[in-house]
Parts: C-alpha cells; structure tokens; sequence
C-alpha cells in the first residue's frame, strides 16, 4: 500500500468535523452515534479488557504507563491517546507500536461503508473525526486481540468518544480549569464530566484533586457504588531522587512497595506512574498477572515524547505540552527544579481555545524573556494575542510568526548556561521537536 493510500485514508479521517481543529462550540456530543457505529461493526470495543484514564493534567502519560506495564507482564496491549505529536498513526499503539500505514488504511477502507450508513440515516448527527479514529483503534485492537486497552479520554468523559467501554479500573489524573467552553467553568462542573466515565461497581483511582473537584469524584461513586482508591490516602510515593535522564521512588501501594525509575522528568510524572501502580494492582485483584518485576521494567521503559523533554544539552533546549494555567506554574516549577540555567527563554504558543490569559500569567511569574509564536496548525492562535496578554504583565516579547523563526532568535540569543523552552501548545512542541530531530515514536 502506497503513501498516497495511508494519507487519503487520513485526509478522509480529517474531512468530518474535527474538534481539535473547530471551535468545541460548533460540535455536538452525543454518545449515540459512535454507539451506532460500533454496534455495525460487531462491538469491538467490548472484546478487551479496558482501563479508561480522564482528567486535565498527566492522563496520557499515565495511560502510557499502565500499558507499557502491561506489555511488560506479557499481555498484549492497545493504547488509545490524543493528540499525536508528528503523526497521527501514534494515537493507536499496540505493545508501544504505532499502528502501521498500511493498518491504518485498510482499517478506514473497512469503517468507511458504515460510517456513511451512520450518516446517512443521521438520527444522532454526523460522525466526528475523533469518534472515526476512536471506532478504528477499537478495530484494530479486535483485530490484533489485544488483551488489554487503554483509553485516553480526549475531552472530558461523561460524553466522550471512549466512554463506550466497561472498564475494569477508571483512573482520574489531576483537574484543573479547561475546556470551560464545553466542560463549565467551574472545578465541580469539570470534575462531574470527568467523572462520568465511572461504571457502577468500578474501582476508580483518583490522583490528589481540589476539594470541589474531589467531592463531585466522591458523589459519582457514591450514587454508581463504586469503590475510590486515593492517592495520598490509600497509595503514597517517597524517597524521590533526581537524575539527569529521569527520576526514582518508591511507591507504596495497596498491595506492596514497589522501587521503581521512570525516564521522565517532574514531580507530576511521580504522581502519575503511583496512579499507573494503583490502577495495575486493581488489576491484579482482578486476576490479571502482573508481577513487581514487570511494574519496574513497564515504568523504567515507558516513552512518552514532547513533556519536559530534552532535546538539546548546549544551550538545554527543552519542550513540554503545557497547555492551560495550571500545567504552565507546574512547569515552571519543574524547570526550576531539575535543569541548573542562568537565563530561561521561553518559546509560547497557543491554540484560540486556550485560557491564554492565564498562560501568560503563570509565565510572567517565572521568566519574562519570550518569544511568541504560533504553530501551521488552523486553531492556533495569533501571535498578537500572546503578545498583547504579555504586554498586560508588563512583558514585551518578541514576535517569531512561524515556530522555526522562534527557534532561530531562541538560538542566537542564548549564551552558555541558558535554557530554552518551547511550550503552550503540542503542536508547537511537535514543531519544535521535529527540528531538532528529537526521539518520538
């Protein structure tokens, strides 16, 4: 199958309305129809066992994790995340493998007769770009009999795409405000749609979350009988040490005290590899095999690109996927504390979505040189926009229209012992990286 092929097949994909690339506001969710698509195509997303990861902050990475350990404990092993960084054959991972081209294609030659039939009957609306890919990583895990799968939400829960499986264990990684135009504006109202991936009588592991976002998680089990294992209650980390390619703790869990080691840099990954052992020991309790050893090994080898990744160590170029408020003050926080620089100079660029505001609010805390950029792709926002929310703290940053410009100033500016990094946006980040020639998948 030629290259022409896999791209048809995803400029089809990408011909339905997209909301990583429309506004949020001109979709309309509604469970029914992927419904109707997967019942034609035979149910797929019931022939594995599932674990479905929601949350703001870290829920890819974690559901990058408890797959890697699962593949490390023998089982074959989908994983489901969005977005992707250089190509969108990365979303659909079985053992850590991106699906192939030629996978890719003929799956979509087969969904596209049924995603038409859907369509054409249009009882429920027309078929999303993400509810497509999310029917075919559901075929493709069926056909590659998978054991288990992992599911990333891709926005909120309660009417996402992937909220059509039945779940062994549900994880909720940290909430923060985003998305506010179609999740609410408020942690209770973010936190409920979250929640919404909770099945009654699920076991749901739950990441350290503000009072209103912990009391919405709390209710929900409550009302489906579900049981809550807590980070900080029920599972704890300890004795972190810091290393220039990583990081490692020990994790106590529910069923015993794991040493382990992740390739990944920041506090929050610590959280989320503890999260990752949680859900593993649900698992477990469930029948699934998973010995210590191949926590250890799954944690030690999970790759998970584009977060707080180091691409260059003269000057230290770094970039990282932050994209709301909280994710920036976290990021700030990280790179004080695993990189020694004397100067940051930091690479931003947003998509019109975005609390941009508060991204820049939470930069203009910790570094006051930057460059504002936007990435090729068609939700990003203007360069006037960022430069006019700095100027608002005082800040006047440089213009960069394109992300290979940015890099260039970034680079021509930077003296020995500074460091740059690229951030605000994945598309930006996917840019950067791309650059630089850094690992992805």
């Amino acid at each position: 199958m030629t290259q022409a092929t896999f791209q048809q097949a995803v400029d089809w994909v990408l011909s339905f309305a997209d909301y990583e690339r429309l506004s949020r506001s001109a979709v309309v969710f509604d469970l029914a129809r992927v419904e109707a698509l997967l019942d034609r195509l035979g149910k797929p997303h019931l022939a594995a066992r599932s674990v479905h990861v929601a949350g703001t902050k870290g829920k890819g990475s974690t559901a990058a994790m408890v797959a890697s350990v699962l593949t490390a404990a023998g089982y074959r092993t989908g994983l489901y995340t969005s977005p992707h960084l250089l190509t969108i054959r990365e979303r659909i991972q079985v053992d850590g493998r991106p699906i192939e081209e030629d996978d890719f294609a003929s799956g979509v030659r087969r969904l596209q007769p049924e995603v038409e039939a859907v369509n054409r009957l249009g009882t429920h609306g027309e078929l999303t770009t993400f509810e497509i890919l999310t029917a075919l990583a559901f075929q493709h895990f069926r056909d590659r009999r998978v054991d288990f799968q992992v599911m990333e939400t891709g926005l909120g829960g309660r009417l996402d795409a992937t909220n059509v499986v039945s779940p062994g264990v549900c994880i909720i990684t940290s909430i923060s405000l985003d998305h506010t135009e179609v999740l609410g504006d408020s942690l209770r109202q973010i936190a409920t749609e979250k929640a919404g991936i909770i099945k009654r009588g699920v076991t749901v592991v739950s990441a350290p979350q503000a009072r209103e976002a912990a009391a919405a998680i709390e209710r929900a089990c409550s009302e489906r009988g579900a049981t809550l294992v807590t980070l900080g209650t029920h599972v704890s980390c300890k004795n972190v040490a810091l290393g220039r390619s990583g990081q490692s703790f020990r994790v106590r869990g529910v069923r015993g005290c794991y040493d382990l080691s992740i390739p990944l840099m920041g506090a929050y990954q610590v959280e989320n590899a503890a999260l990752a052992v949680a859900a593993i020991e649900v698992l477990a309790d469930q029948g699934a095999s998973v010995p210590a050893e191949a926590v250890s090994a799954g944690l030690s080898s999970v790759r998970w690109p584009g977060r707080l990744q180091v691409l260059e160590h003269d000057p230290i170029v770094v970039v990282d996927g932050a994209h709301n408020a909280y994710s920036i003050m976290k990021l700030g926080e990280a790179l004080k504390r695993y990189f020694a620089f004397d100067r940051a100079i930091l690479i931003v660029g947003a998509s019109q979505d975005k609390n941009v505001a508060g991204i820049a609010a939470e930069i203009a805390r910790f570094c006051r040189n930057i460059i504002v950029t936007r990435s090729e792709h068609p939700r990003a926002a203007a360069t006037s926009v960022l430069e006019a929310e700095f100027l608002n703290w005082g800040i006047t940053p440089q213009v960069a229209e394109n992300t290979v410009s940015a890099v260039r100033v970034a680079l021509s500016q930077a003296k020995p012992g500074d460091l740059i990094c690229a951030t605000g946006s994945l598309f930006v980040v996917s840019e950067v990286t791309q650059l630089f020639g850094g690992e992805t998948y």
